[in-house]
């Protein structure tokens, strides 16, 4: 179902794909498609809803928020559930996804502050000037399967607080997510039309980016599709916002705490099938601490419960498709045959009573070399590669060489490496003793490199300015206003 102008409706399409619960590998349900027309009916829902509510007071659009964000933490297991049945992922990490989720929520409920403009009083004599953040219409997410809750929120409530309408196309893997936060939206008092959303495919995507009407498109996914968001958006006059892949490095350092690194490793890692834009798939081991991390690193891996994700004692679940199985298991062979060691092979893994399941274990390489594809290629899954280096300096160069730069942390004990490793590093976001440093609501999300194409950040204060535009007003009075006219370019007087 789609959600268009404040009701669930069927859509015109009758194409359809199958939606599996990842951990038995069934199809309890079948998603229809959209087409063309669907996103047009969203598109004019959303184009008529947004004079009226780009009118409303940033405070009232704030208590709508505050509202929809009662709800969201009233409803957040539930919503979690649906979450782990279409996606996999164990229930504690649905459970934060969503946490995550709500936080960008909170943060949208402070808009009347962030929209607030500058002011200067006599610019020139007799003169003022200041500028405001207004809307610019109708905008539109186009988000990625593994997180059907977490990313969307990175979007729509900055947008719609600021005084937007918004198209969502979540991701038809998991579809169910974009719909159950639509009427949450609605019950907490959201004008119909104000947030729409649209299953689909690529014929969805194609049409939200070639709309007129459509003035700004977020995307999140790999680097590929991104890059082509951003060329077709940018190409038909849009302001785009497009996250793209990863392949995020941990350089673990000889005297950092090893106990530590070990755990965030495997969390980082393997954490959520790897199915992260900022998983940990690389770790950079300098020094002789391979020799020490690496035995350990197996042995936990070996280890890992791996289970349907509604079981309380799941650390890992299975990935999201049959598909995404055979290319994170196809990965590994390749490692094999380019002369990584495998220390550990997850492929093959069945679960009792989960047969059918999408589920392999966790992989760990050691000996990889930056030529690898394995080293390369974004895996998206629990595949951790290990590559020796000498000492730091060969690890920031090792890191700074990649063509992503989406993530990085560094395990340490030194302040000064730190430091150094903070500023040197051409990565956009970096955790030292932290695994995966996703900035906080109010902080902003992004990349580097390839791993982002557009401007500005998701969410936070770059959220606000993606979604808004910037109008200075000058304004005189005709008493202060001298006689004649005025041929020179004007100037502070």
């Amino acid at each position: 179902m789609h959600f268009i102008g404040g009701a669930e409706v069927r859509g015109s399409g009758s194409r359809t794909q199958p939606v599996f619960n990842p951990a038995t590998g069934q199809s309890p349900r079948r998603l229809l498609l959209g087409e063309i027309a669907d996103v047009e009916a969203a598109v004019a829902a959303a184009k008529a809803a947004f004079p009226k509510w780009a009118n409303v007071p940033p405070i009232r659009r704030a208590r709508v928020m505050f509202a929809f964000l009662e709800l969201m933490n009233r409803h957040k297991d539930e919503l979690a559930a649906i979450i782990t049945a279409e996606h996999g992922k164990v229930f504690s990490d649905a459970q934060g996804e969503v946490a995550r989720g709500i936080d960008v929520i909170e943060f949208a409920c402070g808009i009347p502050q962030l929209l607030k403009g500058d002011y200067t009083e006599q610019v020139s004599t007799g003169m003022d000037n200041w500028t405001v953040r207004q809307p610019l219409g109708v905008v539109a997410g186009i988000t990625p399967f593994n997180f059907p809750c977490m990313v969307p929120c990175w979007m729509y409530p900055v947008a719609i607080a600021a005084g937007n309408t918004f198209i969502l196309k979540p991701s038809e893997r998991d579809p169910s997510a974009g719909i159950f936060m639509a009427r949450l939206l609605r019950e907490a008092g959201l004008p119909d039309g104000v947030f729409n959303v649209v299953q689909g495919d690529k014929t969805v995507v194609d049409a939200l980016l070639q709309h007129p009407d459509v003035q700004a498109v977020s995307f999140v996914g790999s680097t590929p599709i991104a890059n082509y968001i951003y060329e077709t958006g940018a190409r038909n006059g849009k302001r785009v916002q497009a996250l793209g892949g990863a392949k995020n490095h941990m350089v673990v350092m000889p005297d950092a705490d090893l106990d530590q690194a070990i755990d965030g490793l495997i969390g980082a890692g393997y954490g959520s099938a790897g199915e992260r834009c900022m998983a940990i798939s690389v770790a950079v081991l300098v020094g002789d601490v391979a020799d020490q991390i690496v035995p350990r690193l197996a042995e936990r891996a070996r280890q890992l419960v791996i289970k349907d994700g509604m079981e309380p004692d799941a650390e890992m679940g299975p990935v999201v498709t049959g598909q995404a199985l055979e290319r994170i298991e196809g990965y590994i062979g390749i490692g094999v045959e380019e002369g990584a060691q495998l220390v550990v092979d997850g492929r093959g893994l069945k679960v009792a009573g989960r047969e059918g399941g999408f589920f392999t274990g966790g992989t760990l390489f050691d000996h990889v070399t930056p030529e690898m594809r394995i080293y390369k290629e974004e895996i998206f899954g629990p595949v951790l590669a290990c590559v020796r280096v000498r000492d730091f300096a060969e690890a920031v160069e090792l890191v700074n060489r990649h063509e992503f730069g989406n993530g990085v942390a560094c395990y340490t004990r030194d302040g000064n490496v730190a430091r150094e490793f903070g500023r040197q590093i051409q990565v956009g976001m970096v955790g030292i003793n932290v695994p995966i440093p996703v900035p906080m609501a109010w902080h902003g999300f992004g990349g580097w490199k390839r791993s982002l194409f557009g401007d500005m950040h998701a969410y936070g204060e770059e959220g606000v300015r993606f979604y808004t535009k910037q109008k200075s007003i000058l304004q005189r009075w005709p008493e202060s206003i001298g006689k004649g006219a005025e041929f020179a370019m004007p100037f502070s007087k």
